[in-house]
């Protein structure tokens, strides 16, 4: 298989490239480098198979020829993080609904397998205890600026849908819970690495509310497992599936968890959102994800721990 990977020089997107080469199959790395680093994917300059291509989804010309000559497309591309969407709203948007608008229609065009990424976001402030995939949206205002992600990748479900609903479009779509592991940098908001920079340098670790709200974290390796499974079944096609861990943990636990696991000497420093992010922004009490159908249909059970997810990202970081 040639496959195309949009923001294939980000975090998931390189892991994925790394399992779609161990296997044999070619990629395609299309990233514009806004989130995406060239060190996620430096190691495969001299691979076989693997190209990269420096442009954006935005790019209709260059998604039309990059589409064109592979077999499936993975649309991980995305403008992702709190910190980015707080502080520029209106570029994100731009990237999450035309961008993925125009991923779509090429993939339509040549009749190309397609995998959309989404998110937990979708939920908003569905505190369920197991969060299921025809659960209800419960958000905020549409002008807080906190909620434009979550409707932006609404529209993405929606348009990957209804293309394979409407027009036959064989595609699949991944809600990601809170994914972790090496080369994801908190630059963008992401708590783990984050935490563990912090840690490292026996800085106070900031946590952003009173930290009782609660998580779960999946390996990475985990997740490019499962996706790649559901891309490729044939029952899978124009369903969505949640993909993320089961262990529960609040940020103030997960943030002492850091703190043990590096042997750090850093303390804890609570912020209030409103100085973090903005005034009035809104966060989830909780996100717990049910991951029964794709455990169902391909077997996804995630085989990491959150002390190994923890323990990965400081041997990366200390690298």
């Amino acid at each position: 298989m040639r496959a195309l990977i949009t923001g294939g020089a980000g975090f998931i997107g390189s892991h994925l490239a790394d399992h779609l080469l161990g296997r044999g199959d070619q990629v395609v790395l299309l990233d514009d480098l806004s989130t995406g680093r060239v060190t996620n994917i430096e190691h495969l300059n001299d691979r076989t198979g693997a190209e990269f291509v420096l442009g954006s989804i935005l790019d209709t010309e260059l998604v039309d020829e990059a589409v064109a000559r592979v077999d499936a497309v993975f649309h991980l591309a995305a403008a992702v993080g709190v910190n980015l969407i707080v502080e520029k709203p209106l570029e994100s948007l731009m990237t999450n609904i035309r961008g993925t608008e125009t991923v779509i229609e090429m993939a339509h065009k040549y009749d190309k397998r397609l995998l959309v990424m989404s998110t937990s976001e979708i939920y908003g402030k569905n505190t369920s205890d197991s969060l299921s995939e025809e659960d209800d949206r419960i958000l905020g205002s549409p002008l807080k600026s906190r909620w434009s992600y979550s409707e932006a990748k609404a529209i993405d479900e929606i348009l990957a849908y209804t293309y394979w609903r409407e027009k036959g479009l064989e595609t699949v779509i991944i809600r990601l819970f809170n994914t972790v592991g090496p080369r994801q940098t908190g630059s963008y908001g992401m708590v783990i690495p984050r935490f563990v920079g912090q840690a490292l340098r026996n800085e106070p670790i900031t946590v952003f509310g009173d930290g009782n709200q609660t998580r779960c974290f999946c390996h990475v390796g985990d997740v490019v497992e499962g996706l790649v499974a559901l891309s490729e079944h044939p029952e899978a096609f124009g369903k969505v599936f949640n993909l993320g861990g089961g262990e529960e943990v609040s940020i103030r636990e997960l943030a002492e968890r850091v703190i043990e696991l590096a042997g750090s000497q850093s303390s804890l420093e609570f912020i209030p959102y409103d100085t973090a992010y903005e005034a009035g922004f809104e966060d989830m009490e909780r996100r717990v994800p049910n991951t029964t159908r794709a455990m169902q249909l391909v077997g996804f059970e995630p085989s990491a721990s959150l002390d190994d997810i923890i323990r990965s990202v400081i041997d990366d970081q200390q690298a």
